[in-house]
Protein backbone atom coordinates (compact mmCIF):
# COMPACT_ATOMS: atom_id res chain seq x y z
CA UNK A 1 0.00 0.00 0.00
CA UNK A 2 0.77 3.41 -0.41
CA UNK A 3 2.01 5.64 2.53
CA UNK A 4 0.51 9.05 1.34
CA UNK A 5 1.45 11.97 3.76
CA UNK A 6 -0.39 15.46 3.58
CA UNK A 7 2.52 18.14 5.28
CA UNK A 8 0.90 21.14 6.04
CA UNK A 9 3.19 24.07 7.16
CA UNK A 10 0.86 27.19 7.96
CA UNK A 11 1.39 28.47 11.16
CA UNK A 12 -2.40 28.05 12.54
CA UNK A 13 -3.36 24.80 13.14
CA UNK A 14 -6.39 23.16 11.27
CA UNK A 15 -5.98 26.71 8.58
CA UNK A 16 -7.93 27.14 5.48
CA UNK A 17 -4.48 25.24 3.66
CA UNK A 18 -4.63 22.31 5.84
CA UNK A 19 -8.27 22.32 4.55
CA UNK A 20 -7.34 23.36 0.81
CA UNK A 21 -4.43 20.53 1.25
CA UNK A 22 -6.71 17.17 2.15
CA UNK A 23 -8.45 18.27 -0.52
CA UNK A 24 -6.04 18.51 -2.88
CA UNK A 25 -4.84 15.53 -1.54
CA UNK A 26 -8.08 13.36 -2.23
CA UNK A 27 -8.76 14.36 -5.71
CA UNK A 28 -4.95 13.40 -6.79
CA UNK A 29 -5.06 10.26 -5.08
CA UNK A 30 -8.23 9.03 -7.09
CA UNK A 31 -7.21 10.12 -9.85
CA UNK A 32 -3.42 9.03 -9.46
CA UNK A 33 -4.49 5.50 -8.32
CA UNK A 34 -2.96 6.13 -4.82
CA UNK A 35 -4.63 3.29 -2.87
CA UNK A 36 -4.10 5.28 0.32
CA UNK A 37 -5.77 7.24 2.86
CA UNK A 38 -3.20 10.00 3.70
CA UNK A 39 -1.97 11.09 7.19
CA UNK A 40 -1.58 14.55 8.07
CA UNK A 41 1.18 16.07 9.74
CA UNK A 42 0.77 19.86 10.95
CA UNK A 43 3.39 21.48 12.07
CA UNK A 44 1.49 24.00 13.31
CA UNK A 45 0.80 21.67 16.24
CA UNK A 46 4.58 21.33 16.88
CA UNK A 47 6.31 24.40 15.91
CA UNK A 48 7.55 25.34 19.48
CA UNK A 49 8.94 21.90 19.42
CA UNK A 50 10.63 22.28 16.13
CA UNK A 51 13.49 24.43 17.79
CA UNK A 52 14.04 22.28 20.56
CA UNK A 53 17.03 19.93 20.47
CA UNK A 54 14.53 16.91 20.62
CA UNK A 55 10.85 16.29 20.45
CA UNK A 56 8.84 12.97 20.35
CA UNK A 57 6.45 14.72 17.86
CA UNK A 58 9.09 16.45 15.58
CA UNK A 59 10.97 13.02 15.38
CA UNK A 60 7.56 11.01 14.87
CA UNK A 61 6.12 13.76 12.12
CA UNK A 62 10.18 13.44 10.48
CA UNK A 63 9.91 9.73 10.36
CA UNK A 64 6.34 9.69 8.80
CA UNK A 65 7.26 12.31 6.31
CA UNK A 66 10.92 9.99 5.36
CA UNK A 67 8.38 6.96 5.30
CA UNK A 68 6.08 8.25 2.63
CA UNK A 69 6.06 7.38 -0.74
CA UNK A 70 3.97 10.80 -1.63
CA UNK A 71 4.32 13.49 0.24
CA UNK A 72 1.83 16.53 -0.22
CA UNK A 73 3.70 19.12 0.71
CA UNK A 74 1.51 22.47 1.49
CA UNK A 75 2.53 25.90 2.64
CA UNK A 76 1.17 29.35 2.27
CA UNK A 77 3.22 32.20 0.62
CA UNK A 78 4.91 34.41 3.34
CA UNK A 79 7.05 36.93 2.82
CA UNK A 80 7.28 35.99 -1.27
CA UNK A 81 8.00 32.24 -0.41
CA UNK A 82 7.51 29.25 1.85
CA UNK A 83 6.98 28.91 5.95
CA UNK A 84 9.61 29.12 7.98
CA UNK A 85 7.81 26.48 9.80
CA UNK A 86 8.62 24.32 6.51
CA UNK A 87 12.06 25.42 6.33
CA UNK A 88 13.11 24.74 9.75
CA UNK A 89 11.16 21.26 10.11
CA UNK A 90 12.79 20.29 6.56
CA UNK A 91 16.11 21.44 7.89
CA UNK A 92 16.10 18.33 9.98
CA UNK A 93 16.09 16.25 7.63
CA UNK A 94 19.39 14.38 6.69
CA UNK A 95 20.42 15.46 2.61
CA UNK A 96 18.36 13.30 0.00
CA UNK A 97 15.93 12.45 2.81
CA UNK A 98 13.01 12.48 0.76
CA UNK A 99 15.06 10.48 -1.71
CA UNK A 100 12.07 7.85 -2.43
CA UNK A 101 9.11 9.73 -2.40
CA UNK A 102 7.17 11.24 -5.33
CA UNK A 103 6.64 15.30 -3.68
CA UNK A 104 3.99 17.77 -4.59
CA UNK A 105 4.10 20.95 -3.55
CA UNK A 106 1.09 23.19 -2.90
CA UNK A 107 0.57 26.98 -1.66
CA UNK A 108 -1.85 29.44 -0.92
CA UNK A 109 -1.21 33.30 -1.90
CA UNK A 110 -2.72 35.98 -1.14
CA UNK A 111 -1.87 37.13 -5.22
CA UNK A 112 -2.07 35.40 -7.85
CA UNK A 113 0.13 37.34 -10.07
CA UNK A 114 3.01 36.67 -7.00
CA UNK A 115 2.81 33.07 -7.21
CA UNK A 116 5.30 31.90 -9.28
CA UNK A 117 8.23 31.83 -7.04
CA UNK A 118 6.78 29.97 -4.40
CA UNK A 119 6.18 27.06 -6.44
CA UNK A 120 9.76 27.23 -7.93
CA UNK A 121 10.81 27.80 -4.16
CA UNK A 122 9.09 24.59 -2.73
CA UNK A 123 10.17 22.76 -5.90
CA UNK A 124 13.89 23.01 -5.59
CA UNK A 125 13.57 22.70 -1.84
CA UNK A 126 11.80 19.25 -2.26
CA UNK A 127 14.28 18.24 -5.35
CA UNK A 128 17.05 19.47 -2.60
CA UNK A 129 16.11 16.79 -0.27
CA UNK A 130 16.07 14.09 -3.17
CA UNK A 131 12.32 14.13 -3.84
CA UNK A 132 10.85 13.85 -7.16
CA UNK A 133 8.45 16.60 -7.67
CA UNK A 134 5.16 16.03 -9.50
CA UNK A 135 4.72 19.03 -12.18
CA UNK A 136 2.89 21.42 -12.19
CA UNK A 137 2.45 22.10 -8.39
CA UNK A 138 -1.07 23.63 -7.37
CA UNK A 139 -0.89 27.05 -6.36
CA UNK A 140 -4.19 28.63 -5.18
CA UNK A 141 -5.14 32.34 -4.18
CA UNK A 142 -6.26 32.87 -0.47
CA UNK A 143 -9.48 33.53 -2.05
CA UNK A 144 -10.18 30.17 -3.02
CA UNK A 145 -9.69 28.25 -0.11
CA UNK A 146 -12.95 28.19 0.65
CA UNK A 147 -14.24 26.41 -2.16
CA UNK A 148 -11.27 25.20 -3.79
CA UNK A 149 -13.28 22.05 -5.60
CA UNK A 150 -12.40 23.93 -9.66
CA UNK A 151 -8.94 24.70 -9.14
CA UNK A 152 -8.53 21.21 -7.22
CA UNK A 153 -9.85 19.30 -9.92
CA UNK A 154 -8.13 21.70 -12.86
CA UNK A 155 -4.86 20.91 -11.54
CA UNK A 156 -5.71 17.11 -11.11
CA UNK A 157 -6.46 16.53 -14.36
CA UNK A 158 -2.86 17.60 -15.34
CA UNK A 159 -1.08 16.49 -12.95
CA UNK A 160 -2.37 13.07 -12.42
CA UNK A 161 -1.13 11.26 -14.88
CA UNK A 162 2.48 12.15 -14.22
CA UNK A 163 1.62 11.37 -10.69
CA UNK A 164 0.41 8.25 -11.46
CA UNK A 165 3.43 7.12 -13.59
CA UNK A 166 5.85 8.74 -10.71
CA UNK A 167 4.31 6.70 -8.62
CA UNK A 168 4.30 3.49 -10.30
CA UNK A 169 7.93 3.60 -10.43
CA UNK A 170 8.87 4.74 -6.87
CA UNK A 171 6.49 2.19 -5.08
Amino acid sequence: MTRFTVLVAAPQTRSAVYSTALDAAAEISSRAGVDACPEVVDLAGIGPELLAESSEAVDAALARVRGSDVLLVASPQVHGTYTGLLKVFLDRLPELGLGHTVAVPLAVVEDLRNSRGIEEDLRVLLADLGAWVAEPGLVLGADETDRPGNVVRAWADIAAPGLRQAVSVAV
